[in-house]
C-alpha cells in the first residue's frame, strides 16, 4: 500500500493546531558558490527540535481512545522518543520509548522532560520495545514504518512546494525512511517533474543496502556522527515508497556532515544537529550536482545537537 495525496493533505488538516509550520530560509552565498538558487527547509524550528512531532501527531490522533489508554510504547536514538514523549503527555497519555545505552544525554533527558518513560539497553532496540509492549499490553508506535507517521512526515513537502514552488531539487535526510517517505510522496504526487534526492551516512546505510537487495536490510550495527539517522534497517512501507517515489539515494561520509554542520552554523546561523546537515552535505561534497542556476531545497530535519558533539566539531 502507498500513500496518497489525500493521506497527506488529511495529516496537515488533523495536524494543523499541534505543530508549527516551519520556515523556509534561502542561501545567498552559499548557494552562489554552489551555482543554485539554494533554500534550507528549517524543520529544526519544528516543535522538541525536528520534524518528527509531525508523523507522531498524525498517529496519535488517529487512534482510537482505547489504544491512547493502554499507554504508548516505541524505540528511538532520540527525535521520535522526544515527540512521542511530547505527543503522548499532549494527549493525556503515557509513553515508554526504548533508546540505546549509546544515545546522546541531551536527548534522554529531553524525553524525560517531555514526560516519557526511557528505558535504556545494550541490545536491540526493537526487540526489547516489542517484549514491553507485549508485557504491558503498550500500543506501537513505529518511529518510521507506520503510514500515519509517513504521512505526517509528508506534510513537510506540502509545505515545501507551497513555500518554493518553483523547486527542481529536494534533498532529504534518511534514517529509517519515514520523512523521505512522506516527503517525496507529497512532492511527486503534486509536482512529479521535481527531483528528490534521499541522503544517509556511509556508516548507517540500511536504505541504500535495502534498495540494492529488493527488501529490508537490517544492519549488524551502525557507526555514525548522525544519530539522528543511524536506524539499524529500513522498513517495509518505507522501502516501498523510496522505490516508487525517490530518485536517488545517496551516501555521507561523517567527515562530508560535519563540514555542512559548521557551513550551517557558520553562513547560515542554523544549529543543525548532524543529521539535519546532512542535506546540504549532499551538495557541499559535490555527490549530488545539481543544474547551474537550479532551485534546489535542502530539508534541515533536527536541531538536537549534543553540546559535546558540537563542541568536538568546533
Amino acid at each position: 500500500m502507498l500513500l496518497e495525496l489525500a493521506d497527506i493533505e488529511r495529516a496537515r488538516a488533523r495536524t494543523g493546531g499541534r505543530v508549527h509550520a516551519t520556515p523556509m530560509m534561502s542561501s545567498t552565498t552559499v548557494g552562489d558558490e554552489l551555482g543554485v538558487r539554494l533554500h534550507l527547509k528549517a524543520e529544526l524550528f519544528q516543535k522538541t527540535g525536528s520534524f518528527k512531532p509531525r508523523g507522531v501527531f498524525n498517529k496519535l490522533l488517529s487512534m482510537d481512545s482505547a489504544g491512547l489508554a493502554r499507554g504508548l510504547v516505541s524505540l528511538s536514538a532520540g527525535n521520535h522518543a522526544a515527540a512521542l514523549a511530547y505527543g503522548a503527555t499532549a494527549m493525556g497519555a503515557t509513553a515508554t520509548i526504548v533508546m540505546p545505552v549509546s544515545a546522546m544525554p541531551s536527548k534522554v533527558e529531553a524525553t524525560k522532560r517531555y514526560g516519557g518513560e526511557v528505558v535504556q539497553t545494550s541490545g536491540s532496540l526493537l526487540d526489547a520495545c516489542l517484549t514491553l509492549q507485549r508485557e504491558r499490553g503498550l500500543t506501537l508506535v513505529h518511529p518510521f514504518d507506520d503510514l500515519a507517521v509517513m504521512a505526517g512526515q509528508g506534510t513537510v513537502g506540502l509545505e515545501l512546494l507551497e513555500q518554493v514552488p518553483e523547486a527542481d531539487l529536494v534533498l532529504v535526510p534518511v534514517g529509517g525512511g519515514g520523512l523521505i517517505s512522506g516527503v517525496a510522496a507529497a512532492i511527486k504526487l503534486r509536482h512529479p517533474s521535481v527531483r528528490v534526492v534521499g541522503v544517509e551516512p556511509e556508516g548507517a546505510d540500511a536504505m541504500s543496502r535495502s534498495l540494492e537487495r529488493g527488501a529490508p536490510v537490517h544492519l549488524d550495527k551502525v557507526d555514525t556522527i548522525a544519530d539522528g539517522l543511524a536506524a539499524p534497517f529500513a522498513g517495509e512501507h518505507t522501502l516501498r515508497h523510496v522505490q516508487r517515489f525517490a530518485d536517488e539515494i545517496i551516501r555521507l561520509t561523517d567527515r562530508e556532515i560535519a563540514d555542512a554542520v559548521l557551513v550551517l552554523i557558520q553562513r547560515c546561523k542554523l544549529g543543525a544537529e548532524p543529521s539535519g546537515a546532512a542535506s546540504l552535505a549532499a551538495l557541499l561534497s559535490g555527490k549530488v550536482s545539481p543544474a547551474a542556476g537550479s532551485t534546489v531545497v535542502c530539508v534541515i530535519s533536527g536541531g538536537n545537537i549534543e553540546p559535546n558533539v558540537l563542541k568536538r566539531l568546533l
